[in-house]
């Protein structure tokens, strides 16, 4: 059959509705092909409310079929159509979204609007990345870093929807209610497109694994000199972009006034030494800001300090001290703190929406949700978190190695539960990893509960004070999630670490080979070796001996 033939067939099946019928076993190889394109085809839109206009966007991309149709071929090419019409959709919502500021005049209405549209930009971005990779694979450049990078923003640009919508808690639902009728198509498209990448998962090359597992890659030869100094060396002697001071004697006196005059779009590291003192100030790095590193003088000595929170009036979100979303962000011996208290409730220390973003000797401190590893890939190594209530939260692929967990007293009737990880989708390639850690309880203290569907939370080879509960983790209501969360432990040790009266749930799991625990390591889950290097952070790719 000609290649226009087939293009011809293809676009037809675009067009029609999908019947659902089984194949034929007299199809023909060709027809085959289209069969199984058609099915494709129908993931995208599955469960789409608008079916024909969710059709009809895909036909300019998949004209560019013509001449080079195979199914390999055609399935990366359903895939882009899907990704370029589940943008406009996304970047349609916003425009939509904006018109119901003028609906309200509650506060947290309003934050929540404002956060909405931010999120959606979020999204938008992921969704372009993922296109502008999905045209390189076709245009044949290859790279190890394709398969790990469209996983980890296409299952950021999932989430940024439902941290929208929780934005009006508290609120009457009015407004929330217009956003969701807006972002139902949006979410929909997304999970497709992410469902069918899962299905497809046909890349012509496997990112390599090289090194070996279980190597401490403590300054490997490869690292770059320049950004082996900046880990290693003494603040005040290092070069840095710009200087911070409280006291006057540096450029700036605020972190704020430095990071806005810092380059957009920067494709090398950008340093600012903060100077040792307390910043009052609430901190919003944007996305635009990028490869950015702060440099502070030790935690405890550098601190970045606010006291937003929920009881405020702002969304969790929005209650950050310190938020950062540019891709490439460093930060070194400094501490996050939210002084807000635990009878405020949600009040978070640091926001991170960074992809390859990296804490080394950092300390966050808060009550109630201090850690917000919002999404995209992170690590942190030798850090300090305290906490009362899911105090490391959020739907990031998140590893944290070497750092110390700490428990702080709750309001009377709380339970301490140190994780609450957000994966709301199967296919996402988002969860919690806790390595060769500590989790130094003062109180009684549950690991992790299921705050979405998919939630996902593995401790390895980490050190359990005697506080930590025997059940190990506890519900969120009811039954919800316990068979589809997936909760691991492997090779943990001290007195809270016994296996023996942990809870039964069909999503939790005692790891017992290597293998499985392997997976969750920085070098596999947040693709470790191929951006950590060059941050210059000792990190550990594999597991530890």
């Amino acid at each position: 059959m000609a290649s226009m033939a087939k293009l011809a067939l293809l676009i037809l099946t675009v067009l029609l509705p999908l019947t659902g019928a089984s194949k034929p076993e007299s199809y023909s190889k060709d027809q085959t092909d289209l069969f199984d394109l058609q099915l494709l085809l129908s993931r995208v839109c599955d469960g789409v409310d608008d079916h024909d206009t969710c059709f009809s966007n895909m036909h300019a991309e998949l004209e560019t079929l013509v001449g080079a149709l195979n199914k390999s071929v055609a399935s990366s090419a359903i895939l882009a159509a899907a990704m370029a019409a589940t943008l406009n959709e996304a970047r349609q919502a916003i425009h939509a979204i904006t018109r119901f500021t003028a609906l309200s005049v509650n506060y947290r209405e309003q934050v929540a609007i404002g956060d909405c549209k931010e999120l959606l930009d979020f999204s938008v971005s992921e969704l372009a990345w993922s296109l502008g990779v999905m045209k390189r694979i076709r245009e044949g450049v290859k790279s190890p870093h394709y398969e790990g990078d469209l996983k980890a923003w296409l299952s950021a640009a999932l989430s940024n929807q439902d941290t929208c919508l929780e934005g009006f808690d508290g609120t009457d639902g009015r407004v929330e209610g217009f956003i969701r009728g807006s972002l139902k198509q949006v979410n929909q498209l997304i999970g497709n497109v992410l469902a069918l990448y899962t299905q497809l998962h046909t890349l012509p090359f496997r990112p390599p694994r090289n090194g070996t597992s279980g190597e401490d890659q403590d300054h490997p030869e490869w690292m770059a000199k320049v950004d082996r100094g900046l880990v290693d060396s003494n603040p005040a002697e290092m070069h840095a972009d710009a200087v911070v001071a409280v006291d006057g004697s540096g450029r700036y006196r605020t972190i704020a006034e430095a990071i806005d005059e810092a380059p957009s779009y920067s494709s090398r590291r950008y340093v600012i030494y903060v100077k040792k003192g307390i910043y009052k100030e609430n901190i919003d790095l944007k996305k635009k800001k990028t490869n950015i590193m702060l440099v502070g003088d030790g935690v405890g000595q550098t601190i970045v300090t606010g006291n937003r929170n929920f009881m405020q009036g702002w969304t969790t979100f929005r209650t950050a001290t310190v938020a950062v979303s540019g891709k490439g962000f460093i930060a070194r011996d400094m501490t996050f703190r939210n002084t807000a208290g635990p009878e405020n409730h949600q009040a978070v220390a640091l926001r991170v929406d960074s992809d390859q973003s990296a804490f080394y000797r950092c300390s966050m401190e808060s009550h109630q949700d201090t850690l917000y590893a919002h999404s995209l890939r992170q690590f942190y190594r030798e850090c300090d978190i305290h906490g009362t209530i899911d105090f490391i939260f959020g739907n990031g692929a998140a590893v944290l190695q070497n750092c110390k967990i700490y428990t702080r007293v709750p309001l009377p009737l709380q339970k301490v539960t140190i994780t609450a990880q957000g994966r709301k989708s199967p296919d996402q390639s988002t969860g919690f990893t806790i390595q060769d850690s500590y989790v130094l309880a003062s109180q009684p203290t549950y690991l992790g509960r299921p705050w979405k569907q998919y939630s996902r939370t593995v401790f390895i080879n980490t050190y359990m004070s005697n506080l930590v509960q025997p059940r190990g983790w506890l519900e969120w209501f009811g039954d919800f999630a316990l068979g589809t969360l997936w909760y691991g432990e492997y090779r943990n040790y001290g007195p809270g670490a016994s296996l023996a009266g942990r809870i039964t749930w069909p999503g939790y799991h005692i790891i017992r080979d290597a293998s499985t625990a392997e997976f969750f390591t920085a070098g596999r889950f947040i693709d470790g070796r191929t951006w950590l290097p060059s941050t210059g952070i000792r990190f550990t790719a594999g597991l530890s001996n």
